[in-house]
Order: C-alpha cells, then structure tokens, then sequence
C-alpha cells in the first residue's frame, strides 16, 4: 500500500546542482559586493584603478550606491565622515599601489577619530605577494605593511573562497569598540576570476561588546560618591558610543561639573548649569581639573589637546574608561577601565549615590567667567563674532566638518555643537583638506540636511576638485572658505617662535570664480554679512561656496 507520504518528489542530483550553480560570470569581485550587502552596506566610497577594475565592474552590476570622488585621499575623509554619521562601516574602495598609499591620511585620521572605514584595495596578482617582486604595475614590497600600523587591522583574501569570511572579519574588527578602519586586500586575478561559489547570503559580523569589569566600576563609583570635587572629562568616545544622555544622567546625579574634548563637542549640552564647555587649552580650566579630588575620564586619552599641552597635571584620583586599550594610563596614573564608554557609564549609574553640591554651579560660572575675561583683555572680537554668525545661521541638527585652519581652532574651544555628532574636525590626524570632501559624506549619510564645511585658503586648495563632486551628486554642502593668503596658522606658529614665516604665503584663485566655472553658485562675504549669507546659501538646495577674505589670529596661548 503507498502513502502519500512515499510520493513525495526528491530533487535529482542534477536538478540540486542546477539550483546551486551561481548565475553565469560571477567573480571574486561579486563576492566582496554580495559580502557587503549581506552585511547592511548600501553605499560605498572610492575611485576605480586597473587592479580594481574587477571589484567596480560588480559594484557596478549591483544595488550598492557609488560615490567616486576625484583623489583617494578625499574619498577616504567622505568615508569617515559616513562612519561617524551612521555608525555603520562603510566601504572605500581603493586600487593597488598609488591608489592605496593616496589613502593614507585620509585611514590615519579615521584611525585618530575612531570611524569605522573598511578599506578594500586591490593588489598584484597572487603571484607577486609576499615580495615575489615580478614587476606588476603598481607592485609594493609588502603594501599591507604601510597601512598595519594605521588601521585596526589588516586582511588578505589569496583566493575566491577566503573572501567572505576575511571581508565578515574586517567589517567585525571596524565596528567593534574602538570603532576604527581596517584594511583588506584581494588580488587583482582573484577579483577577476570567475566562481562557482554559491551567492553570498546570511553573513553575520556582530560586533563585540566590551563591558567593564563589576569591580572596577564597583570601586570607581564609590570614589566619585564619596567624592568633595567630582569632574568629568567627556571625551570622542562618548560620542562614537552614543552615550550623551547616560553622561548627562551621571553628571546630575553626581553634581559634577563637565568639560568636553575637542572631539567630544556636543557630548554635554553647553548651557547647562555644570557645563565647562570645552576651553581645554586655558589656564583657568587646567587649573580647576587639577583641583578635582576625583576626575573621571571617559572615552580620551587625555592627549595633547586635551591635556593643554600636557601642561595637565591632576593631583587628584583619576578614573579612565577607554576602549583603546592603549591609552590607558597613557599619559596619567589612573583607576583604568577597558570598557566602551557606553556601558561603563551604565554600570556606574546602577551603583553611584546621589550626592548634592549646591555649589558646583557657581564654582563653574566663576571659571568661565575668568576665562571671558581672559578673552577679553585680548583684540579677539573678529574671530568670536565670526563664531557667532555661524553658529546662527546654521541649524541645531546641521553637522559642520572643519579643516586645520585658525577658524577650527576657535572652534575647539568656543563653538557650541548643540547636538552630539554634529561638530567633526580633523584634531585627531591634524592633516589639511579633510572639512569639504567629509561634508560630502556627511551629505550623503543624511540626505535633505544641510552640511557645513569650514577651509582656510590653504586647505582649499587640497579638495578644490571635489567641486565636482558637489555637483555631480548634487548635494546639499555650504563650504565657508576662510581666505587669508596662505597658511594662518602656521603663519602665527613660526612669526611666535623664530620672528618671521617661511613658506606660509600663498598665491590661491579667485574661489567665487573658481566654484562658479563648476556650475556652483559662490558669493564673497564680509564679517558682518556672514550670518545671512551664509543662513541663505544652508537654505538653498545643492551645493554652494562662501568665501570670507579675513586675517584671524589666535587667542594667546597659556601652556608656555
């Protein structure tokens, strides 16, 4: 007797291979875009070379939306700015030798500032790794080596099958805390070769979490209760890990003044009753952190912008949550936690008591206050007022990017982000030319917002082809042009320190023209028509330039 249960059709053998083959002229090159995918990525950065050929020819046949900027190096300050807006890795795209090595500052900034970039580059054929030196176009000794001790960490797929897994481990290794950019590589033969390897579905890179140790915290939170003078420094880790709202949480509950770095702008709101702001680089407020019986460190390593030069020297207990392990009482003695800086400060929420300090607010308005008359002994009206005007005419949620340039500077220390994530410089790095080509990305993180992006002439200079860009994507970027002649602040540094400047002068064009000849529109503003014309460029669609002739100078220095 048969059941309809023996009736059931088993596939063939045939008919099981037929449903496994992959689509005809699959490559290595649709593995790392079908690993991409499977991994969240939609969008991806970068600029096509011959070695890479392969990997663009799928990116090329895929859903993945391509940004190409005009140098690598700008293509990877657009990425990390894509990084540091979402959260997510994302993908730049790099082809073998030149290519790859034009990436560099752009990693070493990524690096500085912990944005998750995951950098896939080209290389020679298989045959020519490991410095078997057969003349490739493009052939280095060991390419991987120049970028090992920049990124967080470096992978190489020698054949199709690897390619999943080391692209799912890279993208791992970018988005586990500390944040940073890896690098990959897949030779150029291995991009091109045709696979039969099934598609690519169901990768899984789940970042891991690093939560602190119980007793560390246990003991952390018992010094800051029974603490006289509590202070907190809020470091980039504080913003990377989205951690403002339990800050602000812990900062109450301890009634603990707070300062934020240079990369931790936005991290605590800047008109609250214990806000220090972020006049690191001030006497006045070195002085008060020296005061603090226990200060709290979370997410900086206390460098030497945050440190006043590492003028710095706490007399206090110091407690520090970093998630770069290298940091860790890096520069000073401290209760080390290795921990990101989100779920430290959760655990200390669970265990901290409330303690009352009906004073701290007032011990904060005084040291502000000092500062502000500090300032105000000095010819520094422009440049604050300039801070004014852009601050005014640029929305709370807007995200600005800023280059190395006097402007910045002031920036640092005066400018009001409003909102965590909205204030990114290139402070970690210090390299020129990263505020208009990281707007860019910022513009396609956030569609619809506007982005703005702060040069000098001199740093200008080095993304003044992303104009092209601007246009091509049409995207939505007001690039404030701060025109002085030459390099300001290297300018002041060598006229303070040897009586006169060397190789600081510079001939530039006319920057309205220049924009206009890329169809985007430009206008040439003075100090007191900055807010409305800039306000009125924020409000138009599309790209346009503001160029702003000045000569800034600094605020007088108080760590010689």
């Amino acid at each position: 007797m048969t059941h309809d249960h023996d009736l059931v059709l088993r596939p063939t053998e045939a008919q099981t291979a037929a449903a496994l083959a992959p689509p005809p002229g699959r490559t290595g090159g649709d593995l790392v875009v079908e690993t991409l995918r499977s991994l969240g990525a939609t969008t991806v950065f970068g600029l096509p070379g011959q070695h890479a050929l392969g990997l663009f020819d799928a990116v090329g046949r895929s859903d993945l939306r391509l940004v190409g900027l005009r140098t690598e190096n700008n293509a990877g300050f657009a990425a990390d700015a894509y990084g540091r807006i979402t959260g997510e890795a994302v993908p730049l795209l790099l082809s073998t030798g030149p290519g790859a090595l034009m990436a560099l500052p752009a990693l070493a900034e990524a690096a500085a500032a912990s944005a998750p970039v995951l950098a896939i580059s080209s290389q020679v054929p298989v045959a020519g790794l490991g410095g078997g030196r057969r003349g490739h176009l493009h052939e280095l000794r060991d390419q991987s080596a120049s970028f090992r001790d920049v990124v967080k960490s470096v992978h190489t797929a020698r054949t199709p099958s690897q390619i999943p897994s080391v692209v799912a481990e890279a993208w791992e290794s970018a988005l586990t805390a500390p944040h940073g950019p890896v690098w990959v590589e897949v030779p150029e033969d291995v991009l091109r070769a045709e696979t039969f390897i099934p598609q690519v579905t169901g990768m899984d890179a789940t970042p891991h979490e690093l939560a602190p140790r119980p007793e560390l915290t246990a003991l952390a939170a018992h010094w800051l209760s029974s603490a006289e003078r509590p202070v907190i420094i809020a470091g980039g880790g504080v913003v990377r890990s989205d951690a403002a709202g339990k800050l602000r949480q812990l900062a109450e509950r301890l009634g603990a003044p707070v300062v934020t770095t240079f990369g931790g702008k936005g991290a605590f709101p800047w008109t609250h009753p214990l806000s220090l702001q972020s006049w690191l680089e001030d006497r006045h407020m070195t002085d008060f952190l020296e005061d603090a019986d226990v200060l709290l460190v979370v997410g900086s390593g206390l460098g030497e912008l945050s440190s006043n030069y590492h003028t710095f020297l706490p007399t206090g207990r110091v407690v520090q949550i970093e998630a770069d392990l290298g940091k860790l009482e890096s520069n000073h003695p401290a209760l080390g936690i290795h921990a990101d800086a989100r779920l430290a400060l959760q655990a200390l929420l669970e265990t901290v008591s409330e303690r009352e300090d009906p004073a701290a607010p007032e011990r904060v308005r005084l040291v502000l206050d000092d500062i502000e008359a500090r300032l105000d002994g000095q010819d520094v009206s422009l440049e604050r007022s300039l801070l004014t005007s852009i601050r005014s005419a640029l929305p709370p949620r807007s995200p600005s990017f800023w280059d190395m340039t006097i402007l910045s500077y002031w920036a640092w220390s005066a400018f009001d982000a409003k909102h965590p994530n909205t204030m990114h410089s290139a402070q970690g790095a210090g390299g020129l030319g990263y505020a208009f080509p990281a707007a860019l990305g910022a513009c396609v993180a956030e569609p619809g917002t506007p982005v703005l992006a702060v040069s000098g002439d001199g740093g200008a200079m080095y993304s003044i082809a992303e104009l092209a860009t601007a246009r091509q994507h049409d995207l939505d970027v007001t690039w404030l042009i701060v025109d002085d002649g030459g390099y300001g602040i290297l300018r002041e540094y060598m006229t303070q320190s040897f009586g006169s400047a060397t190789a600081t002068e510079l001939t530039r064009p006319d920057f309205a023209a220049l924009a206009a000849s890329f169809d985007v529109p430009a206008t040439t503003t003075t100090p007191e028509s900055l807010a409305a014309d800039l306000k009125k460029a924020l409000a138009t669609p599309g790209p346009s330039v503001v160029v702003l002739p000045a000569l800034l100078k600094m605020f007088a220095p108080t760590h010689l």
